[in-house]
């Protein structure tokens, strides 16, 4: 979030960030983005018990209140249902730290590891119903070092999800990138 915070600063940047959600109330990211003068919001999801769908409608609500055109989610770690990714079909993007389709869900550094994985990294896809499965707008990577930990590895793909997330959200901005392209059009590297 805060690199596309910083991205949307810079004057020619042709997407700007006005809200930044949260489903926990003490998410750091509100911080960051008052602190950048952004507006938030907070719909948290454990005053809608298991009714996962009851949460989306008013996430939902939220965003067609502040008429967003596209969202970005980053350190969202909530399966959404089928009705909110059909709702924003073709404009919400993710970002995910592997090289999809590798290591598609969780704990993708461990498991790049126990893979033996000579490179790992981080892709910036649509949202589709199936998870991680989206439309590539952005990959990179970086080299698996000898003795790598989890978290030293996942420092370094961090700086890639820093780099790939602003030039992804740019090419969706600027229509270069969609979820209808087909073939390698909307590939961005």
């Amino acid at each position: 979030m805060t690199a596309l915070i910083e991205a949307a600063e810079v004057k020619d940047y042709p997407a700007q960030i006005t809200l930044v959600v949260s489903n926990r109330p003490d998410a750091p990211g509100l911080t960051r983005a008052r602190a950048a003068g952004i507006a938030t919001a907070v719909v948290d999801h454990t005053l809608f018990g298991e009714d996962r769908e009851a949460f989306e409608r008013a996430l939902d609500g939220e965003l067609r209140a502040q008429r967003i055109d596209l969202v970005c989610l980053a350190g969202f770690m909530r399966r959404l249902t089928p009705w909110f990714v059909a709702r924003w079909s073709g404009r919400m993007l993710n970002i995910h730290p592997s090289l999809l389709p590798q290591f598609k869900g969780l704990h993708t550094h461990r498991r790049a590891l126990e893979a033996g994985a000579k490179r790992h990294g981080a892709t910036v896809h649509f949202v589709v119903p199936e998870v991680d499965a989206g439309r590539i707008v952005a990959q990179d990577s970086v080299a698996v070092r000898e003795g790598d930990t989890e978290e030293t590895l996942a420092e370094r793909v961090l700086e890639v999800e820093h780099r790939i997330y602003p030039r992804a959200l740019r090419a969706v901005a600027e229509g270069r990138a969609s979820l209808a392209f087909s073939g390698e059009e909307g590939r961005s590297r």
